[in-house]
């Protein structure tokens, strides 16, 4: 499994997020400079509120644009079974019932990824509550994944 598959992945998804809060952020812009916005009493907030969502816009896509920055500068490394888990890592975790696989990045945590035999990958960050306790692990150790029954899974493979 080459990670350069998923690296492709998250830098398509995130450019397009890019594009897409660019546009929402100049569109935004531009109605809250319209003449249509001005008020027309004390009581009318329409530009504000336009100008407040460009703003966030704004934010998201600079999010978005730091996200690809950050892809476009890390490294996968192959990792040996020995290494300790850092980003960069493909994790699998399992249970008796299921085995889950994570790729540990630097930003962008949530997005489902599509192996070359379509089987799901989660993107998780350092930042994650299952990320914190990831890091510094190995192959055969033990890590609580979050939610309701808070069971125990067992770390089996690191690519």
């Amino acid at each position: 499994m080459t990670k350069s598959h998923f690296l492709d992945q998250i830098l398509t998804r995130l450019q397009a997020e890019f594009a897409m809060q660019t546009n929402a952020a100049k569109l935004a812009h531009d109605e809250a400079i319209s003449e249509e916005s001005r008020p027309e009493s004390k009581y009318d907030t329409h530009g504000q509120e336009a100008a407040y969502l460009a703003e966030g816009q704004a934010r998201l896509a600079i999010a978005a644009g730091e996200s690809i920055k950050a892809y476009q500068s890390c490294e996968f490394p192959p990792y040996q079974q020995t290494d300790p888990i850092s980003i960069g890592a493909l994790v699998e975790i399992s249970s008796s019932e299921q085995t889950t696989r994570f790729l540990l990045g630097p930003k962008a945590g949530g997005l489902e990824l599509i192996d070359l035999q379509n089987n799901p990958v989660h993107l998780i960050t350092p930042q994650s509550p299952l990320g914190q306790q990831l890091i510094g692990k190995r192959m055969g150790d033990f890590v609580s994944l979050p939610g309701k029954t808070r069971n125990i899974q067992t770390i089996t493979n690191v690519q």
